[in-house]
């Protein structure tokens, strides 16, 4: 693509960012994003440049109280909400309309710990500019180049939290912007919430928004988070999946035997509990633990929606390479209605150099449940237990007794974490009041239907959030899929920057 100068893109109206295409009646809004997006990147390098671990208080302090001056700068009124040294920030814009809708915007200002030999750069705090070169290599190029007025949308800027999460935070502190310079109101009342333990499982979100409930009010919740569609077309997701751990233990003798003295007497614990787990799914990767997913129901509209996600599964299958997909759902969207069961890890005896030839004494199973809205953990974790059963295990509590050992050949243990509602599973339905809204608003100001996914497969903490503000959400994603967060080289592409400041001036200006 033929890259334009600001001043022609603002003398042109042009939108300066591919693959979202806008109609000429939103082209202002292009131009207007590109020019506060310029004026705002020196801002958010020097933002990226403060560590943000959310297991260092003082850091997270220091963000906090560079986001409070950064918000007071637009006119917001601010607050730092009390969290055992870890505060969070809330922000409203003042004036209030009692006649118009309250809209809370959610984000998080803290980001996930670094390994910053793993960078290719200085530091992951210091935020590199990127292009490719003719190699398709990620090289460096001036950071001062980003400040000038000849711009490429496909540069990316290197640094921890770019994309997740001060990135779209930096995209709202934008779209303010460009809105002052018109002179113009927002159509909805705005609150702002900046969460400081995301990373962590955001273990305190729910408590300190009941703490705060009068001045968290609102209609609605926006979660600026999450990667875009792999199209990178504008995006707008509806749900996401929970989760629940599991730790299931197979008990064999007392102690680890000669195998050649015991083998063929004393069964094996490692090879029962491959029989056990091997009985929870068939050939097809589907959980055949009776009753899994009898709560799911999926009607004609929603099979719709999902169907017209454009996801390329051979491009997919490609990626992860593999041959074939599991036959839960009859495509990728479709899977992610469905609760799966999942082993992230096996262990009994030994493995390599250190293998001896003995049969363990237990062997153990690590196991993930996503969940869905229809599917609760305890109903998840209690339909295991009764599967379990079925197969003639009695389940103890911590180690079998002797006693237990003598009445009993099949012995197992399940032990689940008692799940928070950060990891809850939550879900908006696509017709509500809020998601027309945003569809409304999307359509308007890219010109196109926006990508509506149903359920994304990723936990967030909208189930805490949700569940003390008890008002219903949408997860608005901004930033480029192949983002690299929670990953070394974390990276935003610099038009998603550019896209994102637009969509949140649709949003800030379409009636709700």
């Amino acid at each position: 693509m033929k890259r334009l100068s600001l001043k022609q893109a603002l003398a042109l109206g042009a939108f300066v960012f591919l693959p979202l295409q806008a109609n000429a009646a939103s082209s202002s809004v292009d131009a207007l994003a590109a020019k506060h997006a310029s004026a705002n990147y020196r801002e958010f390098v020097e933002l990226l440049a403060i560590p943000n671990d959310a297991v260092v208080p003082a850091d997270i302090q220091k963000n906090a109280a560079w986001l409070e001056r950064a918000f007071q700068k637009r006119g917001f009124q601010t607050r730092q909400l009390a969290n055992n040294g870890k505060p969070m920030l809330y922000a409203e814009l003042p004036d209030a309309d009692p006649a118009r809708k309250t809209v809370l915007f959610y984000a998080h200002l803290d980001g996930q710990s670094v390994t910053p030999q793993q960078w290719q750069q200085k530091s992951p705090w210091d935020a590199v500019l990127k292009r490719k070169n003719a190699k398709g290599e990620w090289e460096a190029i001036p950071l001062e180049t980003l400040y000038g007025d000849q711009v490429d949308p496909e540069w990316r800027l290197f640094a921890r939290s770019s994309s997740d999460d001060k990135g779209p935070i930096m995209m709202l502190l934008t779209a303010i912007d460009a809105l002052k310079e018109t002179g113009r109101k927002t159509s909805v009342n705005v609150k702002v919430i900046l969460d400081s333990e995301e990373e962590k499982g955001s273990p305190s979100l729910g408590e300190v928004i009941r703490q705060n409930a009068d001045l968290l009010k609102s209609d609605a919740l926006l979660v600026l988070d999450g990667p875009m569609h792999q199209t990178n077309k504008p995006t707008l997701v509806f749900g996401n999946r929970g989760v629940a751990l599991a730790t299931v233990t197979v008990f064999g003798a007392k102690q680890g035997l000669h195998s050649g003295h015991f083998g063929n007497y004393s069964a094996n614990p490692a090879m029962r509990l491959a029989q056990l787990l091997a009985s929870m799914k068939d050939e097809n990767g589907r959980v055949t633990i009776p009753g899994y997913y009898d709560s799911v129901k999926i009607d004609a509209a929603a099979e719709k929606i999902m169907a017209a996600v454009p996801d390329d599964e051979t491009a997919l299958r490609k990626r992860l390479g593999i041959a074939q997909a599991e036959k839960v759902g009859r495509n990728y969207q479709e899977a992610l209605q469905y609760p799966s069961l999942n082993i992230r890890g096996m262990a009994a005896g030994d493995v390599g150099a250190k293998a001896r030839t003995i049969i363990p004494e237990s062997a153990v199973a690590e196991l993930d449940l996503r969940t869905v809205p229809e599917t609760p953990p305890e109903q998840l974790i209690g339909l295991l237990k009764k599967h379990i059963e079925a197969q003639g295990y009695h389940l103890v509590q911590g180690t079998p007794t002797d006693e237990e050992r003598a009445q009993y050949d099949k012995l197992a243990s399940v032990a689940s974490e008692e799940v928070s509602a950060s990891s809850s599973a939550a879900r908006t339905d696509m017709q509500s009041a809020v998601g027309e809204w945003l569809y409304r608003s999307y359509k308007a100001t890219y010109g196109e239907e926006p990508v509506r996914i149903r359920m994304m497969g990723g936990t967030v903490p909208t189930g805490s959030a949700v569940e003390a503000l008890k008002v219903p959400f949408v997860i608005v994603p901004l930033v480029n899929a192949d983002n690299n967060q929670h990953s070394y080289d974390e990276n935003l592409r610099v038009g998603n920057f550019v896209s994102g400041v637009t969509g949140l001036i649709g949003v800030l200006q379409q009636p709700f």
